[in-house]
C-alpha cells in the first residue's frame, strides 16, 4: 500500500499542500534542520568537459546525477556557453550551483522509488492506455444501427473508427514533446488532455448529428493519445534497462487488450440502447480521471527543477539552478525538433524504419480484424453481435499467453544472464540480444494469419480460425515487445519522439486499413484477402532476422545511436 507521504508528488498531493497540508506533506528542504548539500558549480567544469556537438547530444543526466555531481552534461556546457552566459546574466547569477540528486539512493529519484510506487505508476498508465484503445473499437457494434439511423454507407460509418485511430496517430507528435519540457513534466499533459477526452466523451452521449460525431471522434482520439508514446518515456523515468521490460509488458498488453474488449463491452448493450457504448466510455473515463491525480510526477527534469526552487527558498541563495534553467526555453524549436528528428531517423536509420514498417503491418492487421470478423462470424458462422464480441477475446487470450511466456523468458532466463554478463564484462549485452524472442514470434504471426485465412468457412468449426487469431496475437505481442525493448536501448536520446513517430506510422496505416480492407475481403474472399495481409507480415521474417544479424554494424554506422 502507498503511504500518505507518497501522495506528495502527485497533483492531488500538491493541491493538499496548497490547502494547508504543507507540513504533513513536507519536503526535506522545508525542514528546519535541513542543511543544503554541496554541489559542484558550473565554473568547476573544465573546457575538456565540453563539446560543440550540441544538436546530437541530448541531456538525460538527471537519472544518473549523484551528490557533488551537477545535473549537467556536455550539452548544457557546450559551445552554447554564450547562450548560458546571457541566460545567467539576465538572472544576475555569476557562478550557478547546478542541482542534482543528493545521493545515489535519493528517494526522490524515480528510479529509487519503492516497488509499490513504481507498480502504481504502471497500473495507472496501463489502465489509462487501455481505456483509450478500448474506446477506439467500442463503437464497432453500432455500425449497422448507425447506417440505418443516419442513412450513411458502410465506408462512411467506418469513419467513426478510422478517424479516431487517425486522431491518436497525430496527437503524440505534438503532445509528447510537451511532456519533455521541464517545468511542465508528464502529469500536466496526461491530466489536461484526458480531461478534454472525458469532456468530448460526454458530448458524444448527446450529440445527434453524424458529421459532428465523426469530428468529435477524431478529437477524442487526438486528446486521448498522450500515453501512447509518452508512456514509454514514463517507463524509462522509473526503471533501469533490466526492469523496464517488465513495465513495458503491461503497457503493451493494455494496447492489445483494449481494442479486443471494446466490441465485447458494447455487443450486448447496444440491443437495449444504441448509445450505451458512449455511456460506457464515460464511465471508464471517469475512473481514469479519478486515478490520474494520484499518479506521481516521474520526469527527473521536472522533479529537479522544483527541488532547485525549494533550495532557493530554503537558503535564500539564488545560485541554485536546475540544469534546465541554464539555457532559455525555445518551445518552437523544441516542437520542431520533436517533429522533424523522429521522421528523419525513421527514414534514414534501417532499424527504426523496420520497427515503424513492421509495427504498421501488425497494427493494420489488428484493425483489419474489425472488418473481416463481421464477414466471418456474423455472415459465415451466423453469430450475434455479442457472440462476435466474445470472439475478440481470442486476441486477449493470445496476448495473455504471449505475456506469460515472455515474462517467464525474461524472469527465469534472459535478465539473470544479462545482469551476470554485465557484471562480469562491465558492459551490457549486445542490444540485438533483446530481439531473440522475436525471431520465433515472426513465424507465428504469419502462421496464425494463414490458419485463420484458410479455415474460416462453414465446413470448419469456428474455433479453428479463432485459434489462428490467438496465435497471431501471442506471437505479434512478443515481436512487438522485443522491438519496444530494443529501441530505447539503441536510441536513448529520442525515446519519446521515436515512439511518437512509430505511433504515427502504425496508427495512420491502421486507419487506412479500416477504410479499404472490407472491400478487399469482399472482392478477394476471406482466404485470399487475409493471405495478402499474411504476405505483408512475412516482411518481418526478413526484417527481424536482418536486424538481429546486422544490427550491430548498422548501429556502428548510425549517427543517431548513443
Amino acid at each position: 500500500m502507498l503511504n500518505f507521504q507518497s501522495i506528495r508528488d502527485t497533483p492531488a498531493g500538491q493541491l493538499l499542500r496548497q490547502l494547508g497540508f504543507r507540513t504533513t506533506l513536507a519536503y526535506a528542504e522545508e525542514s528546519a534542520s535541513f542543511q543544503a548539500p554541496s554541489f559542484v558549480s558550473i565554473r568547476d567544469y573544465t573546457p575538456s568537459d565540453r563539446t560543440s556537438d550540441v544538436e546530437d547530444k541530448e541531456a538525460d543526466v538527471e537519472a544518473d546525477a549523484v551528490q557533488k555531481v551537477p545535473t549537467v552534461t556536455a550539452t548544457d556546457l557546450a559551445t552554447s556557453e554564450d547562450v548560458i552566459t546571457r541566460t545567467l546574466s539576465a538572472k544576475g547569477i555569476d557562478n550557478p550551483i547546478v542541482v542534482g540528486w543528493y545521493s545515489d539512493k535519493d528517494i526522490d529519484n524515480p528510479r529509487n522509488w519503492s516497488f509499490a510506487k513504481k507498480s502504481w505508476v504502471v497500473v495507472g498508465l496501463s489502465l489509462y492506455t487501455f481505456v483509450v484503445y478500448c474506446t477506439a473499437s467500442i463503437i464497432t457494434p453500432l455500425h449497422d444501427m448507425t447506417m440505418v439511423k443516419y442513412g450513411v454507407s458502410e465506408p462512411v460509418v467506418s469513419l467513426g473508427l478510422s478517424m479516431y485511430v487517425l486522431g491518436y496517430a497525430i496527437g503524440p507528435m505534438f503532445l509528447s514533446p510537451v511532456s519533455e519540457i521541464p517545468f511542465i513534466g508528464r502529469n500536466i499533459p496526461y491530466y489536461s488532455s484526458f480531461a478534454l477526452f472525458f469532456l468530448i466523451s460526454i458530448i458524444l452521449c448527446v450529440v445527434d448529428n453524424f458529421p459532428a460525431m465523426i469530428v468529435l471522434r477524431f478529437l477524442q482520439g487526438l486528446f486521448g493519445s498522450t500515453p501512447l508514446a509518452t508512456g514509454a518515456a514514463t517507463m524509462e523515468d522509473i526503471y533501469d534497462m533490466y526492469d523496464a521490460p517488465y513495465g513495458y509488458i503491461w503497457w503493451i498488453a493494455s494496447m492489445y487488450c483494449g481494442p479486443a474488449l471494446g466490441p465485447l463491452f458494447a455487443g450486448y448493450a447496444v440491443s437495449d440502447n444504441w448509445r450505451w457504448p458512449f455511456y460506457e466510455t464515460v464511465i471508464m473515463s471517469f475512473i481514469i480521471l479519478l486515478i490520474l491525480p494520484f499518479l506521481p510526477e516521474t520526469s527527473p527534469s521536472n522533479i529537479l527543477l522544483r527541488r532547485a526552487k525549494r533550495l532557493r527558498a530554503a537558503t535564500g541563495n539564488q545560485s541554485y539552478l536546475a540544469a534546465s534553467e541554464l539555457k532559455p526555453l525555445n518551445f518552437g524549436r523544441t516542437l520542431m525538433d520533436a517533429l522533424n528528428k523522429p521522421i528523419v531517423i525513421s527514414i534514414l536509420d534501417p532499424a527504426i524504419a523496420y520497427a515503424c514498417v513492421y509495427g504498421a503491418i501488425v497494427y493494420a492487421s489488428y484493425y483489419s480484424f474489425f472488418e473481416v470478423f463481421p464477414i466471418v462470424y456474423l455472415e459465415i458462422y451466423q453469430m450475434s453481435l455479442g457472440g462476435m464480441g466474445l470472439i475478440f477475446l481470442s486476441l486477449t487470450i493470445g496476448c495473455a499467453v504471449g505475456l506469460v511466456g515472455y515474462f517467464y523468458y525474461l524472469k527465469k532466463y534472459f535478465i539473470p544472464r544479462a545482469r551476470k554478463y554485465h557484471e562480469v564484462n562491465k558492459k551490457p549485452v549486445e542490444h540485438e540480444e533483446w530481439l531473440r524472442p522475436g525471431l520465433v514470434g515472426v513465424w507465428g504471426v504469419v502462421a496464425g494469419l494463414l490458419l485463420f485465412a484458410w479455415t474460416a468457412r462453414e465446413s470448419v468449426h469456428y474455433i479453428v480460425p479463432t485459434i489462428g487469431i490467438a496465435i497471431w496475437s501471442a506471437t505479434s505481442f512478443i515481436v512487438f515487445q522485443s522491438l519496444v525493448c530494443y529501441i530505447p536501448l539503441t536510441y536513448p536520446k529520442y525515446v519519446a519522439s521515436l515512439f511518437a513517430a512509430n505511433d504515427l506510422v502504425r496508427s495512420s496505416t491502421a486507419a487506412g486499413f479500416v477504410e479499404f480492407t472490407r472491400y478487399m475481403y469482399l472482392d478477394l474472399g476471406v482466404g485470399k484477402g487475409v493471405t495478402v495481409v499474411a504476405g505483408l507480415s512475412a516482411l518481418g521474417l526478413i526484417g527481424h532476422f536482418g536486424l538481429f544479424w546486422f544490427g550491430k554494424g548498422l548501429r556502428a554506422r548510425s549517427k543517431f545511436t548513443g
